[in-house]
């Protein structure tokens, strides 16, 4: 397969994998009760992050293939914003998936539980924005040379 189309649709599943994550907290958590929170915080966690992290990783790797003779300014900010999105990913949304998914799992709804939720709400907004400009600037990079490496000179 295409790299580029193998970048285009691992990045749009992750974006659409992420704003699914993001929907169904804020559904469940605004018109459901704990059991129901605890399925979707524990589906999210355990079976739909390891998914996410196998498609992070192909767009990335795909990304970096694509990319790695590239100095044009929309590859700039692509990287840049990967960056970004990786550190997030790492640093904050994984842990605090995994520390909703057992708090809730446990039953326990507490402060913490909010801070950690509004934090990865925050978080998870940030992700889709950033995920969503580097698709803009995909789309824009595909455009502007198909003939072309995506993020070469041209």
């Amino acid at each position: 397969m295409n790299r580029s189309i193998l970048h285009a649709i691992t990045g749009t599943l992750a974006l659409l994998t992420i704003v699914s994550f993001w929907l169904s907290t804020v559904v469940v958590e605004t018109f459901f009760t704990a059991p129901a929170i605890a399925a979707v915080k524990t589906t999210i966690a355990f079976y739909g992050l390891p998914l996410l992290i196998l498609l992070m990783a192909m767009t990335g790797i795909s990304g970096t293939l694509l990319a790695r003779s590239g100095n044009n300014a929309l590859c700039q900010r692509k990287k840049a914003r990967m960056r970004i999105i990786a550190l997030n990913g790492l640093v904050i949304m994984i842990p605090s998936a995994l520390f909703l998914a057992f708090r809730a799992q446990a039953g326990i709804f507490d402060l913490w539980f909010a801070v950690v939720q509004a934090i990865e709400l925050a978080v998870g907004l940030l992700q889709i924005s950033l995920l969503g400009l580097n698709a803009r600037d995909g789309r824009a990079l595909s455009t502007q040379h198909p003939h072309l490496h995506p993020c070469s000179e041209g």
